[in-house]
């Protein structure tokens, strides 16, 4: 605590009076609540304390680099970039990347709309903590995507976790202002899938993504001076969207289109053969002669991870299309290729309406009867199913609760004889839904507290869907598990202070504290 820079409350940006707007009023007092939510409970403190836990780290890592690097030659400058951050504003930026990861997930922007609300809105200023002494400065969209990254998501949990304490503590949530703490006695568990950003896993779409990031990049490389032979990049490109607009139309005819799509798709595939080695002599002949363009070789490394991560795939991608559409043969679902561009992702099968399956990550959920979410986790691999995957976080959930869980509630498809056991073993009430519509009948007439908890699952349903649509944007835009499960983890904290934000709360305490 003593590396904490306090920061200077007279200094901060004063809010204006607006009258005539109710919305805006409660826009105002949401803000201010969470303000003070984040000051009082320490959670400002604490997360500011990992970014510096973090930044000691890399630095530590940065050293370590700049050894090796300087005897590859590396400049002083690149070295010096790599090891420095963001210097002497490090706690300043740290505070602006905790409240602006919160607003932006609370209103639910882009980075760049985001940037646009900062600049016009004085109450976002105020929030975000903007300096406003000459003039006010904007975090840019570049800047915004920086700060969600800022913290890992292990350090996002013991933040997530220090929230929990701070407002299930009767004392502390009365500092803070709340009327009545987190009642984490009873869990209500469900899991769902979070949806990936990709393209409909179609096996002629990976071809079509293969070829078009492939001609991109050529057309990069050749744009900075470096030529091999080739035909024309944009006729290429041409006969990629004709044929595969031919295939879609194919698969719309009922006579003899399985046959036309076969040949559309061996034509596409031969195309694919013959950008793919056009993009591996590119490809070498980047590695080996970038000095002679203007670009750096970080920069042309982008261009080769890109290049390399395609013409990895794109033989599996193409003898998956040719089991699949020419040989009529199924694929596992483990062994199927779904985006070029994202790795773990799984086909969940949900067999729900209009979702019949799915594609992305499994995400657990476990709210309290406030509409708290108490613990999350968003898997990277294939989900062992809702049973074991509860039985696995029971102890770890008890250890959030601090030994205060009483009961779990959830649907039949967490009902399982080794759930059952399991919570059995830690003295918890097993709430969940029984398999077996007769046994779940005759618990709801004999079972008062079953019934009400059984009732009040549904809205559990409902926060998954406010969880995922309202502070999730529906369908991440983040790349990359570990920036998924970041972007989730900034998700949960910021619905977590909306919620608290919108409790009962001590209004005359509160005003005479501020």
């Amino acid at each position: 605590m003593s590396k904490i820079i306090p920061l200077q409350e007279s200094l901060r940006r004063v809010i204006p009076e607006v009258f005539g707007c109710e919305d805006y009023r409660k826009e105002e007092e949401l803000m201010e609540r969470i303000d003070r939510i984040l000051s009082v409970s320490g959670l400002e403190d604490v997360f500011l304390e990992e970014c510096l836990k973090e930044k000691e780290s890399r630095e530590e890592q940065g050293k370590q680099r700049k050894a090796s690097e300087a005897q590859d030659g590396a400049s002083a400058r690149q070295q010096k970039e790599k090891s420095t951050g963001w210097g002497a504003s490090f706690l300043r930026n740290s505070r602006n990347a905790l409240r602006c990861n919160i607003l932006k997930h609370c209103l639910g922007l882009s980075f760049r709309e985001l940037s646009k609300q900062l600049a016009m809105s004085p109450l976002y200023q105020w929030f975000c903590r903007l300096e406003n002494f000459e003039r006010i400065e904007v975090p840019s969209k570049s800047t915004l995507q920086k700060y969600s990254v800022w913290l890992s998501a292990a350090s996002m949990k013991k933040i997530l976790n220090k929230l929990t304490d701070a407002l299930a503590d009767k004392e502390r949530a009365t500092e803070i202002g709340i009327e009545n703490e987190l009642d984490v006695s009873t869990a209500w568990v469900d899991s769902t899938c979070l949806k990936a950003n990709i393209h409909f896993p179609t096996d002629w779409v990976l071809l079509k993504d293969a070829a078009k990031t492939l001609l991109k990049s050529i057309a990069v490389i050749r744009k900075h001076g470096l030529v091999h032979r080739i035909g024309s990049v944009k006729d290429m490109a041409r006969k990629i969207n004709t044929i595969c607009m031919e295939i879609t139309a194919a698969g719309r005819k009922k006579a003899g289109g399985k046959k036309e799509r076969k040949e559309k798709l061996r034509k596409l595939d031969r195309l694919s053969k013959i950008i793919e080695l056009h993009g591996k002599r590119y490809r070498q002949l980047l590695d080996l002669e970038w000095s002679k363009t203007d670009l750096s070789r970080r920069e042309a490394e982008v261009i080769l991870r890109r290049m390399d991560n395609v013409l990895e795939q794109l033989p599996e991608a193409r003898r998956q299309a040719r089991e699949r559409i020419l040989g009529e043969r199924q694929v596992n679902n483990s062994e199927k290729i779904l985006s070029l561009y994202e790795r773990n992702l799984h086909v969940i099968v949900r067999r729900k309406a209009g979702a019949e399956v799915e594609f992305g990550s499994s995400l657990f959920v476990v709210e309290n009867a406030q509409g708290f979410i108490i613990d999350h986790e968003l898997l990277k691999e294939d989900s062992p199913g809702d049973g074991a995957w509860l039985s696995n976080r029971v102890e770890e959930l008890k250890e959030i609760t601090g030994g205060l869980l009483k009961a779990v509630v959830g649907d039949r498809g967490f009902a399982t004889q080794a759930v059952s056991k399991k919570l059995a073993q830690e003295n918890i009430i097993d709430l969940l839904c029984p398999r077996n519509p007769k046994t779940l009948a005759e618990k709801l007439q004999k079972d008062e507290k079953f019934a009400e908890a059984l009732n009040r699952r549904a809205q559990t349903e409902g926060r998954i869907g406010i969880l995922k649509n309202m502070f999730l944007e529906g369908v991440p835009r983040s790349k990359g598990y570990a920036n998924r499960s970041m972007q989730v983890a900034w998700a949960v904290l910021s619905h977590n202070l909306w919620v608290a934000a919108r409790m009962r709360w001590k209004q005359k305490e509160v005003a005479v504290a501020a």
